[in-house]
């Protein structure tokens, strides 16, 4: 569903991650203080310290929510860091260098590559004590364990979908499609959108790079096998992809190139969708509420078009918490992960903002009191966990030296729709450099 990540640790570790943005803010909680060798205060209390990205909004509510973990853990004291998502990673690679890294930090889709430097905490001799994992989808426990270890700890969750631009769909006199729609409806509907607009107007935005992973899984592929430690696919695998993207867009159904370039489909500021001028684009779902929040029109959230084996949308996971490896207490850091994820006062204060609640509990609990573009996102997600019991797919990981591959893959797609290459070519140049890319960051 969308998401998400990625460069790696100290120099190579620095990764793309799906992230909020935020001023230029670097801060702690107002309880900080300083404490002994052994990670205690004066008054005996168990330190921890804890870092986020974000901006100052994400800041003040998680500072809220460790307020009332350590009123119910009076024993344990938090120091809060957090930093802007485009200094945070060169933060945390710096103090896990020098041995000085926060007992809790957040992580990203770049999680694979912390676990290959073995600098996160094993947690599986806390499950079922300080760490309970009941009520949690079990895709999100899953994505969690690398390299045969549970590492991570999911913070909230996401699924991507088709954003649709309702009132387009009315102005053009086109009904919404159902939910078991295909590629090909999907095609033939974007034609029919822009062909009724007119000119000016676009029935979708060319996802072809953020959806690769998505087709691939209805096609019982993937991008990156982890468990296996290989690509999860051959050049013929997304070759139907990209000329699929190059059909449609011919016939035209699709955004053009130069406006895809100068109009992303995930700016908010610059989207077609917000602007009424493209109907359809594939986003993660906690991005519905900012982008209806700059628009008139009613946005929904429909199912992707489904492949031989389903839609292959998952719960993805939108980032989460990780304990560092040499914590001195590793106890009390799966505790405060416990009361993260399934702590009804502390799902209250954080709401969706960094995705909703891994829980089902906490997902109903915030569910009660959701507004309008709340209740789309609560009952769009919870409709993609329920699919996953009977139409499971493997987690999404993104590849090691996913940034390369990432805007090799941009460049990949432009090259085609500008014309420079040939399908063929430019399919065949993208897989022999994803090779490449892959085998340098092993």
């Amino acid at each position: 569903m969308f998401k998400r990540f990625m460069i790696g640790m100290i120099t190579s570790l620095l990764l793309l991650v799906t992230a909020c943005s935020g001023t230029d803010h670097t801060g702690a909680n107002d309880n900080a203080g300083s404490g002994n060798d052994n990670g205690t205060t004066e008054g005996g209390q168990v330190e921890l310290r804890i870092m986020w990205w974000g901006d100052q909004k994400r800041a003040d509510i998680t500072n809220e929510a460790l307020k009332i973990f350590q009123a119910k853990h009076p024993d344990i004291k938090i120091v809060g860091e957090f930093a802007p998502s485009s200094g945070y990673f060169d933060k945390l690679n710096t103090q896990l260098a020098s041995g000085t890294a926060p007992d809790i930090f957040f992580l990203g889709g770049n999680v694979v590559d912390y676990a290959k430097k073995d600098v996160l905490l094993n947690l599986d001799p806390y499950v079922g004590n300080e760490l309970n994992l009941d009520g949690m989808d079990e895709t999100m426990i899953e994505y969690g364990r690398l390299d045969g270890k549970l590492q991570h700890i999911s913070a909230g969750a996401n699924a991507r979908g088709i954003v649709v631009n309702k009132s387009l769909f009315e102005k053009a006199d086109v009904p919404l499609p159902a939910s078991d729609w295909d590629w090909a409806d999907y095609a033939a509907i974007s034609k029919e959108l822009s062909d009724k607009l007119g000119d000016g107007f676009y029935g979708t935005y060319n996802f072809t790079v953020d959806g690769m992973d998505i087709y691939l899984k209805q096609r019982g592929k993937q991008l990156y096998d982890m468990k296996n430690g290989t690509l999860g696919f051959a050049k013929e695998d997304i070759l139907e992809w990209f000329q699929y993207w190059e059909k449609t867009s011919a016939s035209g159904g699709v955004v053009t190139p130069e406006l895809q370039v100068s109009n992303p489909h995930d700016d908010t500021s610059k989207s077609l969708l917000i602007t009424g001028k493209a109907a359809m684009t594939l986003l993660p779902s906690n991005q519905l509420a900012a982008f209806q929040s700059l628009t008139e029109d009613p946005l929904v959230l429909l199912p992707v078009p489904r492949g031989p084996k389903g839609t292959g949308v998952v719960f993805e996971s939108s980032q989460g918490l990780s304990g560092y490896a040499n914590t001195k207490h590793p106890k009390e850091v799966a505790t405060l992960m416990d009361f993260w994820i399934h702590d009804p006062e502390a799902a209250k204060i954080l709401g969706n903002d960094r995705g909703v609640p891994v829980t089902e509990a906490n997902r109903n609990l915030l569910q009660e009191g959701a507004g309008p573009v709340e209740e789309i996102v609560y009952n769009y997600t919870n409709l993609v966990s329920e699919a996953t019991k009977t139409e499971p797919f493997d987690v999404s990981y993104n590849p090691p030296g996913f940034a390369e591959f990432y805007k090799l893959a941009q460049t990949t797609n432009q090259e085609i729709g500008f014309g420079r290459k040939s399908v063929e070519q430019a399919v065949s140049d993208f897989y022999n450099g994803t090779v490449r890319i892959f085998e340098s960051n092993q």
